[in-house]
């Protein structure tokens, strides 16, 4: 029975065009609902991601400035000052005393801006990065640095080269309060209670320990190697005269040499021998400044890298330096600088056992 084309278009309307228009307005309804659901989700974890990224950063920048106590200190750095030490013959207990005091277990704003922690100003010789701020006189420089540990090797390079220091090195390595007053008597601190605070430090926090510990693994290594009495100018070998007889030449570890008289100079040496004045220089380690002493040793010819076989280890004596040292062995002052760690320019403590070979 066939359908008239009236009712199939009834159909076709009922069906189709009204069922379409429901859905679509339920499609409407739901699509309302469910953007503003989502735009509140959107605004409370924006809400929750700000409020975490803040709490963070506030955690952070409070651990970075929370106070370092003493003992965190000294466990942080006491390597660095035994090591130190070991180098330029300072007492790890001074050297770890000056460093909290100078910068307040490492809270002060020069050592937390610009890690300098013994307080060591510019001078005329610095070239490094600067730091500026109010101490003893307004908008002072001071050295700045890139990490904590450069700031300690320049410290003990600052001791070490200096000639106002040199009778530091007199006192015994262990004997931290001579050091303490001798710090204060070299002009170091301005302050007149500078080496009873130091001594309280070191007594505080026993770091005495520190020097022992240095001392024990210096002792058990050097303990192996044979000390034979050094050379003398006495014992030097003979072997004739200048080309115009002013100066009897002689022989030290297999090299010419002189030894100056009242009067002499470089350029009256050179003369002598027909040589340029800086080849001099050169083969005696040392400048157009230097003012030659009688009795001092000039070489002629460049020294060896090392002395003779038998010596192994030089024990330093009053009044020595490294240039000194090398003279009497017949051996490059750099030699002697590489063998045992040690920066050019230093002065060296009486009794310091040396590794000349």
């Amino acid at each position: 029975m066939r359908r008239n084309r009236k009712n199939d278009k009834t159909f076709f309307y009922e069906h189709f065009v009204v069922n379409k228009s429901i859905l679509l307005k339920k499609l409407i309804k739901h699509k309302t609902l469910f953007l503003p659901s989502m735009q509140s989700y959107r605004k409370t974890f924006l809400k929750t991601l700000i409020t975490s990224l803040f709490l963070f950063v506030a955690i952070l920048a409070l651990a970075q400035h929370r106070r370092m106590t003493t003992r965190e200190y000294i466990k942080k750095y006491k390597k660095v000052a035994i090591m130190k030490m070991k180098q330029y013959k300072i007492p790890a207990s001074v050297t770890l005393a000056q460093g909290i005091l100078e910068s307040g277990s490492g809270n002060s704003r020069l050592a937390r801006k610009a890690n300098n922690h013994f307080g060591i100003k510019c001078h005329k010789d610095w070239k490094g990065k600067r730091f500026y701020m109010n101490d003893d006189v307004r908008h002072e420089c001071f050295r700045k640095y890139r990490k904590p540990e450069d700031s300690y090797r320049d410290h003990s390079l600052f001791l070490t080269k200096r000639g106002r220091y040199s009778f530091l090195f007199d006192y015994r390595i262990t004997d931290y309060r001579k050091w303490a007053y001798g710090l204060k008597k070299a002009g170091y601190a301005t302050n007149p209670k500078y080496p009873k605070l130091l001594i309280k430090i070191i007594k505080k926090y026993h770091l005495d320990q520190y020097d022992n510990q240095a001392l024990k693994g210096k002792r058990k290594y050097r303990s192996r190697r044979k000390i034979v009495a050094p050379p003398s100018i006495a014992g030097f070998i003979k072997y004739g005269k200048s080309p115009n007889g002013l100066y009897q030449i002689y022989k030290n570890n297999g090299k010419k040499l002189i030894i100056a008289t009242k009067g002499d100079t470089f350029k009256k040496i050179a003369d002598e021998f027909e040589m340029y004045i800086w080849q001099l220089y050169k083969y005696n380690d040392t400048n157009k400044k230097h003012v030659l002493k009688i009795g001092e040793i000039v070489y002629l010819q460049k020294k060896k890298r090392k002395p003779q076989r038998k010596y192994k280890v030089h024990i330093v004596r009053q009044g020595e330096t490294l240039r000194f040292i090398s003279q009497l062995y017949g051996m490059r002052l750099s030699r002697i600088y590489k063998l045992n760690n040690l920066p050019a320019g230093i002065q060296v403590a009486n009794g310091t056992q040396l590794i000349i070979r």
